[in-house]
């Protein structure tokens, strides 16, 4: 065979190696495929969290909408926040239930 005909064919093969090996470190490199996988995950969880977020700004607008139209709605979360009394109210604690760890009488035993 002819020396540049083979010099030719090596040079192609090697070429080809060449951009395959660049192909496959492109593609599972740091900033290949499983990074773009990782940044979809990451996207749709902030994008979650986002909409959850938004949903809470919403309920406290309402809420400081309620608050700022409705005197008894202040009144009540003065009273709730500061533990204020009318006069003639009373407030009264009660203790915790006791906390029994044997099983109800309802409960078959075994």
């Amino acid at each position: 065979m002819d020396f540049p005909l083979i010099a030719r064919r090596a040079g192609v093969v090697a070429g080809v190696a060449v951009a395959c090996a660049y192909a496959w470190v492109a593609i599972q490199g740091p900033q290949g495929l499983p990074a773009l996988l990782e940044k979809h995950r990451e996207i749709r969880t902030l994008e979650e969290q986002n909409a959850a977020l938004a949903h809470e700004v919403e309920m406290r607008e309402e809420r400081i909408k309620r608050l700022q139209s409705s005197p008894s709605e202040q009144e009540m979360e003065i009273r709730k926040n500061l533990k204020l009394l009318r006069p003639g109210e009373t407030t009264f604690i009660l203790p915790d239930p006791p906390k029994t760890d044997q099983p109800k009488e309802s409960e078959p035993k075994p």
